[in-house]
């Protein structure tokens, strides 16, 4: 499970073929809520919007569903994330986006009709 629309209802299994850190880029590059469980057994639901593992202790940030934070969570005490909201921007991809442009722009030349040709060209 790779892309936004792929992710969204995955519930990874850490250490099963999945390592955490790896979890945790997918989590930040999803635009959508995803719901960290941490060792103890809490769980925050909540945009992940920054990770650093390089750190001394690597963290997560992430604002909670009612938007309040930053809260920072040490990745030792992430026993896995679950991609819990939807992904608000699946499906709209730069490639989409460029398709649509070009539809518009044949559609707006077609109304037009052809482009005169300037005497020059003669």
């Amino acid at each position: 499970m790779t892309d936004g629309a792929a992710l969204e209802g995955w519930t990874p299994e850490i250490g099963k073929g999945v390592q955490l850190d790896e979890v945790i880029d997918k989590a930040f590059d999803y635009r959508g809520n995803i719901t960290l469980v941490k060792t103890d057994g809490s769980e925050t639901v909540g945009y992940l919007f920054n990770r650093d593992r390089d750190a001394a202790v690597p963290f997560v940030q992430m604002f909670d569903a009612n938007g309040a934070g930053p809260i920072s969570i040490p990745y030792a005490d992430i026993c896995t994330i679950r991609f819990t909201g939807r992904d608000t921007a699946a499906g709209n991809s730069y490639a989409a986006w460029l398709r649509a442009k070009e539809a518009a722009k044949s559609a707006r030349q077609t109304e037009k009709g052809p482009e005169p040709t300037s005497s020059r060209d003669a």
